[in-house]
């Protein structure tokens, strides 16, 4: 990750382009994100935990993957690798990083002994917990990276144990109270614990791993051994080339410019380097290496800053943090300690002697005040410590919010953002949300951990998100689905009088229109006038073209579509002159209708079998597939019988956003599952169903919200979970966002639609039972009715005169726009 920092770094600042960068990896994948390895196994994939691609076609990069350095020749200044091939440099910044230590324990090397440091180490595994019979795996090691093993033994279905000398968990980090509540909160959540205790020895039986003996003779039946027990730095080539390592190992460097000692022209960044004869095993303390090292090379006069060696994280799902001088090393340090047995939280802070400077703190349980406590270390208290540990306090109470912070204060260690860029962003940039801080300053890009303290940097500058709906309704959309769904309110037109104001708008008219047609039927979209409401896509069934074209995207659901339909797609396609285009929606799309053509074309269709796909429409978009075990021998459920099924369901589903959804058979994700609304993935027990995903300009992957479910539990959950999103998300909002901006997030998605916590399970399968039985195709409904079929005319006083402006070429033997033809406005020209 310090490697992929610094590459990314220097090719950014290097604007003379003077640089040519050779990056040789030993894995034969690009760099990802090793902080978050337990997502892997909890249903991420390696492209979700991958970096920022560098740039493939910068002629001033090259990436040689699975191409480790073996050999260093400081004389020559070059580098041998693993295909023998030797490469000169003229700076050479060493960014091995580390290896995992393994304790030599008897039998540590036997069959069910890993490691946990890379993918590889965690598909293996996953394979050995598959094939476990005792059902339970032991961790070695009782720090960070132990409970993140710990987790994924857990959630590999194992029942995880943990040894570790220390007198309690995480005691690197924590301080003796909060370890121990630690290790109290994570038994509760089923890991057993063995702390102050050695590992003796691993039994075997044909070399493989049957049992853990440990110090105190306790015996342990486990078949999976997971050694976390610390790391190594990874500095042979250093020695090997004669470069000074430290006592403990890792390359020495210099503690402001991480230059080897000797050699001004080897550096070395991230977890190989030890700076003041210690290395840093943190993802931060890495950045800033790279970025101070990138910026030297460049010319300037940087200086490495202290390290950052704070955390917080969320173990087996317990806050945790800690910053600073957590354990009161500092001479005359004070400590201020509120442990409340009640709530199960732990809260320390260490303070000058003379109580007038923060140093430090642990918190456990209850890790609110880390945003605003963490850039406080080293400056003045803003009041009483014990007042900054008080509930409330990360909100302000007491003088303790975030005004009280110095502009200089970081808010987000990962990129080493402050509080005054962040501030300045929103001032000077107009930056006025979260997405737009995070694209000016970086901030919020790393660990994440930073995000409340965002928000509320743009609550104490004033900048408050209004959730009116536009000048003619000062309401947001929840409010007015609540407002039409206990009224009754059947007509714009009669909202508007009793709740609005004006006339309304190109911004109330289509969420007006979208939330008539959500409670009441689709019809509204096309009836009683409604049709003025829509924007051009809605009122036409169809998405307008940057030609002033209609496509026509037919429903084909699941993907699953017979030989007859096929051809009568083909034959509509030659016969109207269209283009036509698979999507990655696994649909075809069929473009350059001209308006006055769209009845005809939905005839043809529908008397194949057809209807609108609602590519046009804030719906239900698609539900893709893979061919599941009705084909593929990796498949272990028919992902196409329940793609159909869902897609038929939901088809037509009015909602803020539109809506996407996919179906895979397996693990193995063809169908790309976790990049939509709707993600389910089949397992050998039935279906885990994902949520808020999205692709776009700003994707997202979705989260695990349940697993192993059957199908009718799956549909259950779905309707509700739809419904709850058309109930309450604001226009526009994507599942994700909503999701995002959710008081609680997942957690209270969860309470509201598995537990009923809001009471409102009835009222939601009520709502999905009618949208079920008054679905009606929009394309069958427009040619039923004559006032409708009046719209598909150019022009409304010459029917049936086609618009001269359109023109088309021919490209690959399809027909396409003239290059030239500009975006006609239609609606302006009837």
């Amino acid at each position: 990750m310090a490697g992929h920092r610094f590459v990314t770094t220097l090719l950014d600042r290097d604007t003379a382009r003077a640089f040519h960068i050779t990056v040789l990896a030993e894995e034969p994948r690009p760099a990802y994100d090793r902080v978050s390895l337990s997502a892997y196994l909890d249903g991420a994939g390696e492209e979700e935990l991958r970096l920022p691609a560098l740039p493939a076609d910068d002629p001033r990069l090259t990436v040689r993957l699975g191409e480790p350095a073996t050999a260093l020749d400081r004389g020559a200044r070059t580098v041998t690798t693993a295909t023998g091939e030797r490469i000169p440099y003229d700076e050479l910044v060493l960014a091995t990083g580390s290896a995992p230590f393994v304790p030599p324990v008897p039998g540590h090397d036997a069959r069910g002994c890993f490691v946990y440091r890379t993918l590889d180490d965690l598909d293996a595994l996953r394979v050995a917990a598959a094939a476990s019979k005792t059902g339970t795996g032991l961790v070695v090691g009782g720090g960070l990276l132990g409970l993140e093993a710990a987790n994924a033994l857990r959630l590999l279905g194992l029942t995880p144990h943990v040894v570790d000398l220390a007198p309690h968990l995480m005691a690197v980090q924590l301080d003796e109270g909060g370890g121990a509540l630690l290790g109290d909160l994570v038994t509760d959540l089923g890991l057993i614990c063995h702390t102050g205790t050695a590992t003796r020895e691993i039994t075997t039986r044909d070399g493989a791993v049957t049992g853990v003996i440990l110090g105190d003779g306790t015996r342990v039946e486990a078949d999976v051994v997971v050694f976390a027990a610390g790391v190594r730095p990874r500095d042979r080539l250093a020695r090997e080339a004669g470069l000074e390592t430290g006592p403990r190992g890792g390359v020495v460097a210099d503690p402001a410019t991480c230059r080897a000692p000797g050699d001004p022209h080897v550096h070395a960044i991230g977890e190989v380097a030890a700076l003041d004869g210690r290395c840093l095993g943190l993802v931060a303390p890495g950045y800033a290496m790279a970025e101070t090292v990138a910026a030297r090379l460049l010319g300037d006069d940087a200086r490495l800053p202290p390290a950052d060696l704070s955390t917080q994280l969320k173990l087996l799902g317990v806050d945790v943090a800690s910053f600073g001088d957590a354990k009161a090393t500092t001479p005359g340090a004070l400590e201020v300690v509120l442990n409340d047995p009640v709530s199960r939280t732990y809260g320390k802070l260490v303070v000058s002697d003379d109580t007038r400077t923060l140093l430090g703190g642990v918190l456990v349980g209850d890790t609110d005040g880390y945003a605003v406590l963490r850039p406080m270390v080293g400056l003045p208290l803003p009041g009483d410590p014990v007042a900054l540990l008080a509930p409330g306090a990360a909100d302000g109470g007491a003088g303790t919010g975030l005004d009280a912070l110095p502009g200089a204060a970081q808010v987000c260690s990962c990129n080493a953002v402050t509080k005054d860029q962040v501030l300045r962003a929103v001032t000077e940039e107009s930056a006025t949300d979260v997405p737009a801080l995070k694209a000016c300053t970086n901030a919020g890009t790393g660990c994440g951990s930073c995000l409340p303290t965002l928000k509320q940097l743009l609550a104490s500058a004033g900048v408050t998100q209004s959730a009116a709906l536009c000048e003619h309704f000062a309401l947001s959309r929840a409010e007015l689905f609540e407002i039409v769904r206990t009224t009754g309110v059947h007509t714009f037109s009669d909202l508007l009088a009793r709740y609005g104001r004006g006339s309304g708008c190109d911004l109330c008219k289509p969420v007006v229109a979208s939330v008539l047609a959500s409670l009441h039927t689709a019809d509204h979209v096309l009836t009683d006038g409604r049709a003025g409401l829509q924007d051009t896509n809605d009122r036409h069934l169809a998405n307008m073209q940057r030609d002033g074209t209609y496509s026509v995207v037919p429903r084909v659901p699941g993907g699953e579509i017979t030989p007859e339909r096929l051809i009568v797609i083909g034959e509509v396609a030659r016969d109207f002159g269209l283009y036509t285009k698979i999507t990655g929606g696994q649909r075809i799309d069929l473009l350059g209708a001209r308006l006055e053509q769209l009845p005809a074309i939905w005839r043809r269709l529908i008397a194949a079998g057809f209807e609108s796909g609602h590519a046009y429409g804030k719906a239900l978009r698609t539900v893709k597939s893979c061919v599941g075990d009705t084909w593929c021998r990796y498949g272990v459920q028919d992902s196409v019988s329940l793609a159909v099924e869902l897609e038929l369901r939901y088809r037509g589903l009015r909602s803020p956003h539109k809506i996407k959804a996919g179906v895979s058979g397996c693990a193995r994700e063809c169908a790309e599952a976790r990049s939509k609304d709707i993600g389910v993935i089949a397992t050998e027990a039935g279906w885990n169903l994902y949520v808020g995903g999205n692709g776009g300009f700003r994707p997202r992957h979705a989260e695990l919200f349940l697993t192993d479910l059957d199908t009718a539990t799956l549909i259950r959950t779905v309707d509700r979970f739809l419904m709850f999103y058309v109930r309450t998300a604001d226009r526009l909002q994507r599942t994700a966002g909503w999701i995002e901006a959710m008081e609680g997030g997942l957690d209270h998605l969860r309470a509201v639609i598995v537990d009923d916590s809001l009471g409102i399970h009835g009222e939601l399968d009520a709502a999905m039972a009618r949208h079920v039985a008054d679905y009606r195709d929009e394309w069958s409904a427009a040619l039923d009715d004559p006032a409708t079929l009046a719209r598909f005319t150019p022009y409304v006083n010459a029917p049936g005169v086609r618009d001269p402006a359109i023109e088309f070429t021919v490209e690959r033997d399809q027909p396409v726009p003239v290059p030239s033809r500009p975006l006609l406005p239609l609606e302006v020209l009837r």
